[in-house]
C-alpha cells in the first residue's frame, strides 16, 4: 500500500526548526507514532503531498518554508487585549509565556501566548505558535491501512458540520 487518500497513516518523526539540525520542536517515535485519516484537509497541504505515495517502510525528509507551514508572523494577531478580560484568571496567571484562550463577541475560542502587561492592557500574540518558522520534518512512515467503515462515517460527519479545519 502507498500513502493516499482514505488510507490511516501512522508515522513516526522528528520536527526540526529551519534544517536537521535545528532545534527540536515535537517528537513522535515509535512507542508514541502520529496515526491520521490522510486527506481529510485537517493537515497542511504541503505535508501531505510530501508524504503522497510513500511506501510502508519508506523514509522521508523535507522542509516547509512558512509559506507553506504556518504562515508568516502577522502584527495584526499581536494585540492588547483590556486586562479586564484576564479578571478570573488572577494574577498570578499573567507570566509571559503562558498560554491562554480567549473568547470573543462571536463566541469563538482564540488561542494566544502572553507577550506582556501593564496595569490596563495585556499584549498578547494569536499567531499560530509556529508561524514565521521553516519546518523540517524527518521521519518513516510505520504503517498504511485502509480506513475502515467507521471511519468513513467520521470523516463525512466532520466534513458536513464544517468542523474541518
Amino acid at each position: 500500500m502507498i500513502v493516499e487518500e482514505q488510507n490511516i497513516i501512522t508515522i513516526a518523526y522528528e520536527l526540526r526548526e529551519n534544517d536537521s539540525s535545528g532545534p527540536l520542536l515535537e517528537r513522535m517515535d515509535h512507542n508514541w507514532p502520529f496515526k491520521f485519516y490522510f486527506g481529510t484537509g485537517k493537515l497542511l497541504p504541503a505535508f501531505e503531498a510530501e508524504l503522497q505515495g510513500l511506501e510502508e517502510g519508506q523514509s522521508f525528509a523535507f522542509t516547509l518554508p512558512p509559506e507553506q507551514a504556518y504562515g508568516p508572523v502577522q502584527e495584526g494577531n499581536i494585540i492588547d487585549v483590556p486586562r479586564s478580560a484576564f479578571r478570573e484568571l488572577g494574577d498570578n496567571f499573567l507570566t509571559e509565556g503562558n498560554f491562554v484562550t480567549l473568547t470573543d463577541d462571536l463566541g469563538e475560542h482564540h488561542n494566544g501566548k502572553i507577550l506582556s502587561w501593564t496595569e490596563d492592557s495585556v499584549k498578547v500574540d494569536f499567531n499560530h505558535e509556529m508561524a514565521g518558522k521553516t519546518l523540517h520534518f524527518s521521519g518513516v512512515v510505520l504503517n498504511i491501512r485502509e480506513a475502515t467503515v467507521e471511519e468513513h462515517i467520521r470523516k463525512s460527519y466532520i466534513e458536513e458540520d464544517g468542523l474541518r479545519q
